[in-house]
This record gives structure tokens, C-alpha cells and sequence, in this order.
């Protein structure tokens, strides 16, 4: 009731009120507004906070203390990491504090509301509650700006408070806000926080914020006057690795004026953290160059299963791929507002053009519920590609066994109108696939960044690659395969429905494919294209690791995706690490044209 009350007065008309006391309730404004959010919180948590009446006590006592006592009541503030303490003193320092005398003799700390009434006159908040101040009848008080006399501070006073709003938020339960805090005073090159620092240090609990406040502390120390505390300091960015620091030690080290030992101890720091950053460098590199090749296998598992078990040259492939990334956006628009699409085919009848439209309710879902979404698209993108996938099967493929040629030149048209169906439905244009929050953002590890959507794809991949071995190696569908891919004669003449293998080996493939593009529309945009992009790559990497050899795909999409981010690192221009990576392909295939795991049967011995 408070804010709201507080909010309804400030934007209430002040009336015709002279041009000198509307400038000077300007100033009082923004301290009037936050403290009296701060207030209505802290009346809120009266019933289940203990401590906010004794937090309002202090803040009485430290206003109307003496300069002794002062010093010591902010420092205890300081501990208390409330909102409400530096949205006070903020109020103090910009002369928004006031004193009323009561009827007994005392002085109530008290803030005025800025919006007035006719008579230039506005309601008084008392500190001590939060409540409005009232007479002995109940009738709320007004008073004008000259009414009463404001809490006055002079410059040492101003200084102590600023040093506690400074600190304030170093007792806060968050931890990100004490993060913040510690970086801030360290920052800041005044040597003053340094016992503050210190004294945080022993009741800080979490690893991080404790390392920011050594950090902090020996970053202040650099500035000390005595070099043997400078020296320690130094010493101890060294041991923490201090990237944010290099550029302080690098000059302290270029400085004349620094001492020799000093500069020693510099040099040696600059060396370490040096070492350090390229280290950090390497490492952040590998988990890129695997979190790319991870994609790349994701991509490519599926053609490994098409063209290396199966033998078909499928140039819709990455079409495959592009109905596991549509069918994430159109889950995701179901969770939303729902899906709709409208196809105006090149026909008319009766002077009327033909088409068609759907239209889907979307769930309307919010929270963790809509966050969900993306564990509802992992089945069913490979469900969509795989059944795309058993009717290209059936309609083209099943006619084309053991003609290669005519399979790439079938499959490329089929690619073609697939392409155009995605334009006619979702458009010429790229959509937008939101990643829910548990994919966004990243872990740090000593100084090397993981980010969640890579350490993702990573998990993703190896559980996609121990399935399909597991599927291959340990089912009866699995022998069944091996046997139809290695003699469909034979397997035919056992028994084996080779056709109804056929269908679901393909199938199989395709809904791999639909998996890596469920995952790839939550790293980029998706649009009608976008399988083309990977085809080349996956066929790449299929032949490098060897026609039908999982365990070669594997091992090559890691390789790489490995060489390339490194050689981008070395040689800063990612175009030429792929000219470099492309020719080493060409000249690998050229001493070995059967891959890393050629394959070998009875008809090669």
C-alpha cells in the first residue's frame, strides 16, 4: 500500500507551485522514489525478518548519533547487505532525510513524500516503521520543505556513508551481487578496502566470490607504498593467474619509477599469466574444435548409415536435416501461440486458385513448462525424418539399389522440391528457434569458458553413437541389417525380408539426420537451406572415416573439427584453416582412398 500510494502522489499534479520548489523537489525524486520501494519491502518483511526493526533502529541511531558512535553503527549496516540501509543513506547524502521534533522532546528521522498538496505541504514518512506520521487524533501530518530541518552531514560523514553503501552489498545472500561487489573495490585503487576486503574474506563461503576478494585484495595492494607489499601482491596475481591484471603489470614492469625487484617480480608475473591465457587458449580451442566435430558426426551419423551401410548416394540428405530443425520451430510455436501456414498452389479452377491452409492452437505455455518444449522435440524430429525419410524410401530409393548415379541424380531433384516446399510453407526466409534457458549461458573452468549449448551437443552425440551401436551390434534389427548390407542375396535366401529392413535402415538414417537438425536450430537460424550447408561436410567426413564404419565417422568428424579450430587459431583467418583442412583430406584420401576404417569383405580378399 505504501508504494503504491507513493507512486499515485508523484504523478499527481503539484499545481501552481512556484518555479523554485518544483526544481528543488527534483532532486529529492529518485532518492524518494527508491527508498519508499525499499520502505514497502521491508514492511512486507516485518512479519518473517526479525531483523528489519533492528535494522531500522540502527539506521535511527546512526542519523541522530554522534560522530563517535557513527563510524561504528555503519559499519555494522554495512554487514547487514539490506536494500533498504543504501537506499537510506543514499536519501541522507542527497539531503532528503529530516528531522521531526516530537511532542516529547525527541527527534524522528523522517522522509518526505514528493508530491504536495495546494498548500505546497506533503505527508512524512517515519524511518523508524515505514508509517506515515500521524498527530495524537490520527490525522496524518504535512509539512513543507522549510517545516523541518534536514539531517545535515559534512564531508568526513559523506565519505563514511559512501564507503558503506560501497560495501553494503559485499553481506548480500546473492551471489552474483557479492561477485560484483568485490569486483567493484578491487577496481577501484582506493587502499582503504583493503582491510574490508580482508575482513569479508574469513566469512565468505563461496569458492569464486573468495577468490575475487584475494584477487581484489592484491590488485589494491599494488598500490601500496611499501615495495615489499607490493612485491607480495604481485606474487600472489601470479599464483591467481590474474588475466584482468596483465595490463597493470605490464606497466608497473615498463615503469622507470618501479623498483628493480619489482619490476622482477612484475616480468615473472607478466610471464605466468601469459603462460596461462595460452593455455587457456589451447584448451578453450580443443573443447571448441570437439564441440564442432560433435556436430559434425551428429550431421553425418545418418549419412554413415544411408550411404556407408546402405550404399545409396542420398543428395536430399540435408533436407532431412532441415525437417528436424522445421519441426523444433513448429514445437515451439505450439507451446506457444500455435502454428499456421497458407500454400497458394500455381492452379486455378473456375477463375478461383487452388490451395490449402492449417491451422494449429498452440498451448499458450509459460515457465519451466514452456522451457520444456525442446525435450518434446528431440523424438519428435527424428518421428518426422525418419517417416520423410520411409517415404523417400519407398517412392524413389527402393528402385534404385546398385545404381549409384542414378540414386544422386534422383535424391538432388528430391532435394529440390523439398526445398520448395519449406518455402511455401514457412517461407523464403529464416525462423528463429529460441533455445529454452538451461541451454543459454556457460560454466568456467580454471579460466576456460564451456558453454551449455556445446557441452549439449557433446552429451547429445555420444548418446546418439552409443544407441546406434548398440542397435547395430546387440539387437536382432541390427543383425538383421548387417546381414541384408554385407549379401542381400543371401540374407533373401534366408529368410530375411529385405525389404521391410530396407525401409527401416533408411528410416533409421533419416531420423539421425532429423536429430542433428533439432540440435543446430538451437545454434543458428533455421531456413529452406540449411542441410545444404552440411551435406558436403557429412559426406566428408563419412568418407574420411571410411565407407560404413561408424567408429571412423566418429573418429573424423573429431578430427576434424579439432584441425580446423585449431588451424583458425594459428593462422587467424578461418577460410584458409579450411583450404588447409580440404587439402590434407585430398592428400590423406590419396594415400589411403579406403578412409581411416576401410571396410573389408569376402569379395575383396
Amino acid at each position: 500500500m505504501l508504494i503504491v500510494s507513493c507512486l499515485t502522489c508523484l504523478g499527481a499534479e503539484p499545481g501552481l507551485r512556484p518555479f523554485y520548489n518544483r526544481m528543488k523537489s527534483l532532486r529529492k525524486y529518485l532518492a524518494i522514489l527508491t527508498w519508499c520501494a525499499a520502505a514497502g519491502l521491508a514492511l512486507a518483511a516485518d512479519s518473517g525478518g526479525p531483523d528489519s526493526p533492528a535494522i531500522r533502529k540502527e539506521l535511527v541511531q546512526v542519523i541522530l548519533g554522534i560522530d563517535g558512535d557513527r563510524q561504528t553503527l555503519l559499519n555494522d549496516l554495512s554487514e547487514t547487505g539490506s536494500k533498504l540501509v543504501g537506499d537510506t543513506l543514499l536519501a541522507w547524502t542527497r539531503g532528503s532525510i529530516y528531522l521531526y521534533p516530537s511532542p516529547d522532546g525527541t527527534k524522528q528521522p523522517v522522509l518526505l513524500e514528493d508530491a504536495q498538496d495546494a498548500t505546497g505541504k506533503a505527508r512524512a514518512i517515519r524511518l523508524s516503521d515505514g508509517e506515515f506520521l500521524k498527530d495524537a487524533a490520527g490525522k496524518e501530518l504535512r509539512f513543507g520543505d522549510n517545516d523541518l530541518i534536514a539531517a545535515d552531514t559534512d564531508m568526513r560523514l559523506r565519505s563514511a556513508i559512501r564507503q558503506t553503501v560501497d560495501t553494503l552489498a559485499l553481506a548480500s545472500p546473492d551471489k552474483d551481487a557479492r561477485f560484483s561487489a568485490v569486483t567493484k573495490l578491487g577496481n577501484s585503487q582506493k587502499s582503504m578496502y583493503v582491510p574490508i576486503l580482508q575482513a569479508r574474506l574469513t566469512k565468505e563461503t563461496d569458492s569464486t566470490v573468495k577468490r575475487a576478494i584475494l584477487e581484489g585484495i592484491a590488485s589494491l595492494q599494488i598500490g601500496d607504498r611499501d615495495p615489499q607489499v607490493q612485491i607480495a601482491a604481485v606474487g600472489h596475481l601470479a599464483a591467481l593467474h590474474s588475466i584482468g591484471n596483465l595490463e597493470t603489470l605490464q606497466k608497473l614492469a615498463a615503469s622507470p619509477k618501479t623498483d628493480p625487484q619489482l619490476i622482477k617480480a612484475a616480468n615473472a608475473a607478466v610471464g605466468s599469466i601469459q603462460s596461462h591465457i595460452w593455455w587457456v587458449n589451447f584448451f578453450g580451442t580443443i573443447f571448441r574444435g570437439i564441440s564442432l566435430g560433435s556436430i559434425l558426426l551428429v550431421v553425418a551419423l545418418g549419412l554413415a548409415i544411408t550411404f556407408g551401410l546402405m550404399g545409396v548416394i542420398n543428395m536430399a540428405h540435408g533436407e532431412m536435416i532441415a525437417i528436424g530443425a522445421y519441426t523444433s520451430y513448429v514445437v515451439q510455436n505450439l507451446f506457444g501461440t500455435g502454428f499456421a501456414f497458407a500454400i497458394n498452389l500455381p492452379f486455378s479452377f473456375m477463375g478461383k486458385q487452388l490451395g490449402f491452409s492449417l491451422s494449429l492452437p498452440g498451448l499458450n505455455a509459460t515457465g519451466w513448462f514452456y522451457q520444456s518444449y525442446f525435450l518434446f522435440v528431440l523424438p519428435l524430429s527424428f518421428l518426422a525424418a525418419a517417416l520423410a525419410g520411409l517415404v523417400l524410401e519407398r517412392a524413389v530409393i527402393q528402385f534404385l539399389y546398385r545404381r549409384p548415379l542414378e540414386s544422386l541424380l534422383a535424391t538432388w531433384g528430391v532435394s529440390l522440391v523439398m526445398q520448395q516446399l519449406f518455402r511455401m510453407v514457412f517461407g523464403a526466409n529464416n525462423v528463429q528457434v529460441n533455445s529454452p534457458t538451461w541451454l543459454l549461458g556457460h560454466c568456467t573452468l580454471n579460466d576456460v569458458s564451456f558453454g551449455y549449448n556445446r557441452l549439449f551437443v557433446i552429451g547429445f552425440a555420444i548418446m546418439i553413437v552409443l544407441g546406434t551401436w548398440l542397435l547395430l551390434a546387440k539387437t536382432p534389427l541390427g543383425l538383421l541389417i548387417r546381414a541384408v548390407m554385407q549379401n542381400r542375396s543371401m540374407a533373401s535366401c534366408m529368410g530375411v525380408r529385405t525389404t521391410r529392413v530396407n525401409m527401416l535402415t533408411f528410416a533409421f538414417g533419416s531420423g539421425l539426420a532429423g536429430l542433428a537438425g533439432a540440435f543446430l536450430s538451437q545454434i543458428g537460424n533455421v531456413g529452406p537451406s540449411l542441410g545444404q550447408s552440411y551435406i558436403v561436410d557429412s559426406f566428408m567426413t563419412v568418407v574420411v572415416g571410411g565407407v560404413g564404419s561408424i567408429i571412423g565417422t566418429v573418429y573424423s568428424a573429431l578430427g576434424i573439427g579439432t584441425a580446423d579450430q585449431v588451424l583458425q587459431q594459428l593462422l587467424g583467418s578461418p577460410v584458409l584453416g579450411k583450404i588447409i583442412v580440404l587439402t590434407c583430406i585430398i592428400l590423406f584420401l590419396q594415400w589411403k582412398p579406403g578412409g581411416l576404417f576401410a571396410i573389408r569383405g569376402r569379395s575383396l580378399d
